[in-house]
């Protein structure tokens, strides 16, 4: 956390008058950018490529939605009709989910969430896979799409300034401006912006208490004139901004559509992500154009595992990895142990078996 910071006060320090003026002038009219209208259906979900022609949707949206219980059996119906797979969240603040499928299925299904008045226009990204990476679909009924444990914080009320992709780097370039990646510790691992403050949370509830802890009296103390924040698609980023703002934060940005818009939009030569981005699914990671990353799963523990760490002694694949196998009781080996024959026994009968995966940004 102290590399963090002192980076950050490094470069804070050679800011100048000047910049700062120009830089927070033209930030004040980013949520007033032209953008142009939002498509809808089939026109939305462009064409997968012909070596990965599953095509995965994130969506989300902070909307008031009272009866939300009321869209869990239409919505799990239309997608068995679709054959999709995957999961959605409902909640009194709106609807969160990641869902696989065909071109046809997935822009079904999406047809049917934005008829709903209480939905409407959604904005979605859409990233493709060689294989289905979801094992069942499932409509959830949560208290919160995106668990932060506050509940006066109201996003279908009141959030930051959204910023574009393409304008992202200017922002986080600005010597005064603090940026902080609102994703957990395993996820930073594996990739992030350059001169980021980590709040090393091990769940999106500890965010709060990393407001309150230590970003309180480091805003004291040095007053950037921005805060930028950002996540994987955007929703615990704009989450984040809320709260802020709940809090008494001023100039609040995040990041539209997340890493994962940024990384589909921006060249990769002119890209400032370093590393690859962890995702809910059975990919684990992309890379630049949302490509395939190179990072796999320990099925114990649910950590991203690097090449390397795949090399270590203590990898067994679906058993253990260094990052717990001194913590897992033989009990618990055993029935990972048996888990995998099972898992090779469904292989060989050309059966899939149903593991657990937590394929939304809800955590």
């Amino acid at each position: 956390m102290r590399i963090f910071f002192c980076q950050w006060i490094q470069k804070s320090q050679k800011s100048q008058n000047s910049l700062r003026l120009e830089i927070n002038h033209e930030y004040r009219h980013f949520s007033n950018m032209t953008e142009t209208p939002p498509l809808s259906g089939t026109d939305k979900v462009p064409q997968p490529p012909a070596d990965r022609p599953v095509v995965i949707m994130a969506l989300y949206k902070f909307t008031a939605l009272p009866a939300f219980e009321a869209l869990r059996p239409p919505l799990q119906t239309a997608a068995r009709k679709a054959g999709i797979l995957g999961t959605v969240l409902l909640a009194h603040e709106g609807i969160n989910g990641t869902l696989a499928g065909s071109r046809d299925a997935i822009s079904n299904f999406l047809n049917r969430l934005e008829s709903e008045p209480a939905i409407g226009a959604l904005d979605v990204k859409f990233s493709f896979a060689e294989e289905q990476p979801f094992y069942r679909m499932k409509v959830r009924l949560k208290k919160e799409i995106v668990t932060l444990g506050q509940p006066a914080v109201d996003p279908t009320n009141t959030v930051g300034t959204y910023v574009d992709p393409r304008d992202w780097n200017k922002l986080i370039d600005d010597p005064d401006t603090l940026v902080i990646d609102t994703r957990n510790n395993y996820e930073v691992s594996i990739g992030t912006f350059q001169n980021t403050v980590n709040p090393e949370t091990s769940s999106f509830r500890e965010f709060a208490d990393f407001v309150e802890e230590k970003l309180k009296p480091l805003i004291k103390d040095k007053k950037p004139k921005n805060i930028a924040m950002f996540c994987t698609g955007g929703i615990r980023c704009e989450k984040s901004t809320s709260y802020l703002l709940q809090q008494g934060f001023e100039n609040v940005f995040h990041l539209k559509g997340g890493i994962l818009k940024y990384l589909e939009t921006v060249p990769e030569d002119d890209s400032k992500w370093q590393g690859e981005c962890f995702v809910f699914d059975e990919r684990v990671s992309v890379g630049h154009n949302l490509q395939p990353g190179s990072y796999d799963m320990c099925h114990a523990c649910r950590m991203p595992l690097s090449q390397e760490e795949k090399q270590h002694a203590a990898y067994r694949a679906g058993i253990s990895c260094p990052k717990c196998v001194d913590k897992l009781s033989e009990m618990q080996i055993q029935r990972f142990e048996e888990r995998q024959k099972q898992m090779k026994l469904a292989k060989q009968r050309g059966e899939a078996h149903i593991g657990r995966f937590h394929n939304t940004e809800e955590s």
